[in-house]
């Protein structure tokens, strides 16, 4: 999993663009966690608690969810929670890396870091 940091000095927001099938990574990092410390301290927290369990943690946020489950990070879009079954067009279907992106908790764990030292030291 690739990944750069960027931030717009002109407007102080903040980009995490990720490589292909992670791109689910980088939203939810930008749009849910932010420069939320509090909320970086727990994830990890929550990693080093089921590292080799067989339980389960979530995060719901307002548009993606995190999951922490059998040495495994899944940043999934809301939406793909629902009931909904409605069909979309074929040419309208969503684009499924954009939506979900998975990875082992040690690489999820750096890359928390990562950004964790980017967004304090910019």
């Amino acid at each position: 999993m690739d990944y750069e940091f960027k931030k717009n000095t002109l407007e102080g927001s903040y980009h995490a663009v990720f490589s292909m099938g992670h791109e689910a990574m980088g939203r939810w990092l930008v749009e849910e966690v932010g420069k939320d410390f509090a909320k970086m301290d727990t994830i990890v927290a929550q990693i080093g608690a089921l590292k080799n369990s067989t339980q389960e943690w979530r995060l719901v946020g307002e548009e993606l969810t995190l999951c922490l489950q059998d040495n495994e990070a899944l940043v999934q879009a809301n939406y793909l929670f629902s009931e909904d079954d409605t069909e979309l067009e074929e040419d309208m279907s969503f684009y499924d890396e954009e939506c979900m992106s998975l990875c082992g908790f040690e690489d999820f764990e750096q890359m928390l870091q990562a950004w964790r030292a980017f967004v304090t030291r910019f």
